[in-house]
């Protein structure tokens, strides 16, 4: 009865597209079932990331943490590179510009002037915090130069794979700034090389795709990126062919373990336990195995 209910509801992918149909600097496609792709979208500018981009993109996340037919998702981006990062063209105003009652700019009064700054800095960091709130697992495929905010966006997905022409770059000490958009505190969790991750900092070097490879910073390495993004698009595949529920809970459980104590991280997962084994899906999962078929799952 179950696994009735599950065919029935999945099948049908019920992704729109069109929905995703608003966004300037982001493309959006299906590349598969129950699967999105995020696309960096502005290859005339090298995917630097403009105003509208930050605010595009925790618009996107937040989207597609509500849509339930979605279970994974692939971020991209066209064109020859990942992302030059910042696009300081379009950010003067942010950091240097405005008035003396309250802008950012030289004039202003130098508290509301910090308060300025730390509320741009703050609204910057947000468009990438929501990529670890929201259930579907997020996956980076990266080519090509990926420099100073398009590190801040990889460090925050659950998975990182590269292609062989990849490399990246801290390059924020070269315009005499501190990282500030996640980079620091999610770059040394994820690669655990607090020696490597200051290196980088510190001389804003390149580190290319079979360095990042050895670290830890991506997972896999592939041979362009064509290849890097089929890789991705297979992940992504894989993972939505399993129990949302089940998905959902790892990456949450994942992300709670990072942040707190072993002992604490074992007491949540009982208790998220308590709950995600009544699922329906445990039962399909199971009478799937036992009677050797492919386990079909509702949506989330």
């Amino acid at each position: 009865m179950a696994a009735a209910a599950g065919a029935g509801a999945a099948a049908a992918d019920a992704i729109d597209v069109k929905a995703y149909a608003k966004y300037t600097t982001l493309a959006i496609t299906r590349p598969a079932q129950h699967v999105l792709q995020i696309e960096l979208n502005r290859p005339q500018k090298r995917n630097a990331m403009n105003r509208a981009f930050w605010r595009e993109m925790r618009e996107v996340i937040e989207q597609t943490g509500a849509d339930r037919n979605v279970r994974a998702v692939v971020l991209s981006a066209a064109g020859a590179i990942f992302s030059a990062g910042l696009d300081l063209s379009d950010h003067g105003e942010d950091f240097f510009g405005g008035d003396a009652t309250g802008g950012a700019g030289s004039g202003a009064d130098t508290a509301r002037k910090a308060l300025t700054l730390r509320q741009n800095v703050l609204a910057y960091q947000n468009a990438f915090n929501g990529f670890g709130a929201i259930p579907q697992p997020i996956i980076a495929a990266v080519h090509s130069a990926c420099v100073g905010g398009g590190v801040d966006l990889i460090c925050a997905a659950d998975i990182r794979v590269c292609s062989a022409d990849a490399w990246f770059c801290i390059k924020e000490v070269d315009i005499a700034m501190a990282a500030d958009v996640g980079t620091f505190p999610r770059l040394l969790k994820v690669t655990g090389n607090d020696s490597l991750v200051r290196e980088l900092a510190f001389t804003g070097r390149n580190l290319p795709a079979k360095e990042a490879l050895s670290m830890g910073l991506v997972s896999s390495v592939c041979a362009d990126r064509a290849a890097t993004i089929a890789h991705a698009v297979a992940l992504a595949k894989s993972i939505a062919a399993k129990s949302p529920v089940a998905i959902a809970g790892i990456k949450h459980i994942i992300g709670f373990g990072r942040e707190h104590s072993t002992a604490d991280a074992l007491q949540y997962v009982a208790t998220w336990n308590m709950a995600a084994l009544q699922s329906q899906d445990v039962v399909e999962a199971v009478g799937a195995s036992l009677q050797k078929r492919t386990p079909i799952f509702s949506k989330l």
